[in-house]
């Protein structure tokens, strides 16, 4: 059995995302960590999340971004927030995490566990 591997979108910046790394570090697993200031999340990933999470799950409502960015008072599609969130990794609860068939969206430890489970 090969070992454990998580993928981890989230920034250098965010604590949650350095939270998740630790985790996983500590645990031994393997960590594909996509930095969202390097490089933005694919729109595929992205939607896996939005159909698991729903979107307003996957949004920062509380954070500088959002409140900049105005989404609260846009009316705009889904595909339009999606598009601004791929352009604004800040709009993200971080770190999104896919191990395997399991997400989780920002600091969630019973997620993260669940990824450890042998399925």
């Amino acid at each position: 059995m090969s070992a454990p591997q998580v993928q981890v979108f989230g920034t250098k910046k965010s604590k949650e995302t350095r939270a998740a790394e630790r985790f996983f570090k500590e645990r031994g697993v393997k960590i594909h960590l996509v930095d969202l200031t390097q490089r933005p999340i694919a729109k595929g990933e992205l939607t896996r999340f939005v159909q698991k999470f729903g979107l307003n799950a996957l949004l920062d409502l509380e954070g500088k971004a959002y409140e900049r960015s105005n989404l609260a008072y846009l009316r705009t599609t889904e595909e339009g927030i999606i598009a601004k969130v791929i352009e604004t990794p800040e709009l993200l609860r971080l770190p999104l995490v896919r191990g395997g068939k399991v997400l989780s969206v920002g600091e969630d430890l019973e997620g993260w566990k669940a990824m450890l489970e042998p399925v």
